[in-house]
């Protein structure tokens, strides 16, 4: 069953921006300047975003003299994707018995 904290995820990684910014950093650690080139964002807009991820359990942070560096953290994801998988089989196994309910 998808909980409250997976639908509040899934919100998370709904914004645009968001998810290029989640898949930028599955590629690399990247600091908020190296973001701003990639999306195209203001810094302020971007920083905003980063901090929604931050919070979601997204992103780590790592500190690096006067920038921060961000890492996806493939856990958070792993976690939803497993129950999307779950969901899946439970619907071809449904789909392959013919269960319905009758009305």
């Amino acid at each position: 069953m998808l909980t409250s904290a997976n639908a509040d995820l899934i919100k998370v990684l709904a914004d645009p921006l968001r998810l290029e910014i989640v898949t930028l950093l599955a590629q690399e650690t990247l600091c908020t300047t190296h973001l701003v080139e990639e999306t195209g964002a203001k810094q302020t807009n971007l920083s905003n975003h980063l901090r929604v991820l931050r919070e979601a359990g997204v992103v780590d942070t790592e500190p690096c003299g006067r920038f921060t560096y961000y890492r996806l953290r493939p856990e958070a994801l792993e976690a939803l994707a497993g129950r999307f998988t779950e969901l899946a089989a439970t619907a071809r196994a449904t789909t392959e018995t013919g269960r319905k309910r009758s009305c």
